[in-house]
């Protein structure tokens, strides 16, 4: 067992809750990992945003392994990827990618039970889905990775989110996710709801409303991801540090 792999997977099966900053390019990630983090993942959304495209796997997958190439070149720490749907429409497709992956250094990744047509995201069936999930992990068998399932119930808002996200969770356990993630749930109570319906590893993400660290981990939170947040707020600057030069508010001494 590779040593980032057996670290990565101990994080989520501790008291402890993994506090996980998502990286844009090589440089993000090293400051993370200068920064103390145990662990680092990519955001699709800020991959591409930096690198001009719109999130949903309208970046080239070949220039996704470029930028995953450079971080794992620049880190010592576990790394895990957010692979969107899995850029392929197949579970053999996907399977290849993930290889790929793992092949470079990837402990992890995400793959969403949804999909995107046109420019409308949906639920996949989730028995169908489940399905490609126990198929990907028995092509990838012998493989030392931790998938985590990001299940779009909440940042959907679809109708009777507890009750379809209790149905999925169920599904996706048996079918050998190894940690389940709900972006966009934010209520203790729906946050309680979902842990007593799953054994696995619960991953949330940091959004307004969201309760504080101390309670995620009481509750039994066991990972929360930043998202695009760090991205975001890094960019911002750039208008920040911009409106302060050209009100000679920046010190050039």
């Amino acid at each position: 067992m590779s040593p980032n792999y057996q670290t990565f997977k101990h994080l989520h099966h501790t008291d402890e809750l993994l506090v996980l900053p998502n990286a844009w390019d090589a440089h993000s990630a090293v400051r993370f990992q200068e920064n103390g983090f145990p662990a680092v993942a990519t955001s699709s959304a800020a991959v591409s945003q930096s690198l001009g495209y719109t999130d949903g796997e309208n970046m080239p997958f070949e220039e996704y392994l470029f930028v995953i190439r450079r971080i794992l070149a620049s880190i010592r720490i576990p790394f895990s990827v957010d692979l969107e749907m899995g850029y392929g429409s197949s579970a053999g497709e996907i399977a290849e990618n993930i290889r790929k992956l793992i092949d470079l250094g990837v402990v992890g990744i995400n793959i969403e039970d949804s999909t995107i047509t046109g420019s409308r995201r949906t639920l996949k069936d989730a028995s169908s889905f489940a399905q490609t999930l126990e198929q990907i992990r028995n092509m990838l068998w012998s493989k030392e990775l931790f998938i985590n399932i990001r299940c779009d119930t909440y940042i959907l808002d679809v109708e009777n989110k507890q009750e379809e996200t209790r149905r999925r969770l169920q599904l996706y356990e048996t079918a050998g996710a190894d940690g389940i993630f709900l972006p966009c749930i934010a209520r203790e109570q729906d946050i309680r709801d979902a842990l007593s319906n799953t054994q696995l590893p619960l991953n949330v993400m940091f959004i307004p409303g969201l309760p504080d660290p101390d309670t995620l981990s009481s509750l039994g939170v066991r990972r929360l991801s930043m998202g695009p947040y760090f991205f975001s707020k890094t960019y911002e600057q750039i208008d920040t540090l911009t409106k302060h030069l050209f009100t000679n508010k920046i010190a050039t001494t």
